[in-house]
């Protein structure tokens, strides 16, 4: 299909990779700037793929502590160089990522964290729930492994929408961050603590007041 030149001109600047290259992809995902993006990821032709071999060793550790002190989360966020690591736009994004800890409360970092472990005790849960809802036995499997989908969405923080814009992942967000800055960075590991947490105490929608405290 044809693609227009504002479609082109949006995706070389998400990936960093050259006109033709993105015009070429936009025609193969007809015009889906999503999966266009990924399709040069896999093609290695994206700047966030370019760089994602390489060693990343520098960064910050931030502190994200929710209005009243109910939540904390440290999280340790890798760049290339002290240089970037001291700059505005990273230092932004590593804040993004803390308050998203923060909000979205996500259990790993990504999908291979998950072990085999919780993975099956997962798997068991979602298959007898399927079970309970009535539903045959011989399209359980498909089911549980759909719902294994959303559990990754939920848990594992570079698949979760992004709390500032739901129509991104932290993963697409961190590509662009990527190919704005020019190195590789990788959120490595964090922390987060909730007041009382274990015990029996009101459940609050904390996203709501994390967002309402960034928008003030």
């Amino acid at each position: 299909m044809a693609v227009n030149a504002s479609a082109v001109k949006e995706l070389r600047e998400k990936t960093g990779a050259g006109m033709l290259d993105c015009k070429k992809a936009l025609e193969e995902a007809n015009g889906d700037i999503t999966k266009a993006a990924e399709l040069l990821r896999e093609k290695g032709l994206s700047a966030a793929a370019s760089k994602a071999g390489r060693a990343a060793t520098e960064g910050v550790v931030e502190s994200y502590i929710h209005a009243g002190g109910r939540i904390g989360v440290l999280v340790e966020v890798n760049c290339e160089t002290d240089f970037v690591g001291k700059t505005d736009q990273f230092k932004e994004f590593v804040k993004d990522i803390a308050m998203q800890i923060a909000a979205a409360s996500p259990k790993f970092v990504t999908r291979e964290e998950v072990s085999t472990e919780e993975l099956e005790k997962e798997k068991e849960i979602l298959k007898a729930q399927a079970l309970n809802e009535g539903k045959p036995e011989k399209i359980v499997e498909k089911m549980v492994e759909g719902r294994i989908g959303k559990y990754y969405e939920e848990f594992c923080l570079l698949e979760q929408p992004f709390v500032k814009d739901p129509d991104k992942t932290i993963s697409q967000l961190l590509n662009e961050k990527i190919s704005q800055i020019g190195e590789n960075i990788s959120i490595r590991r964090f922390v987060r603590y909730e007041l009382g947490e274990g015990l029996e105490k009101k459940v609050d929608n904390f996203v709501e007041e994390v967002m309402s405290q960034v928008n003030k």
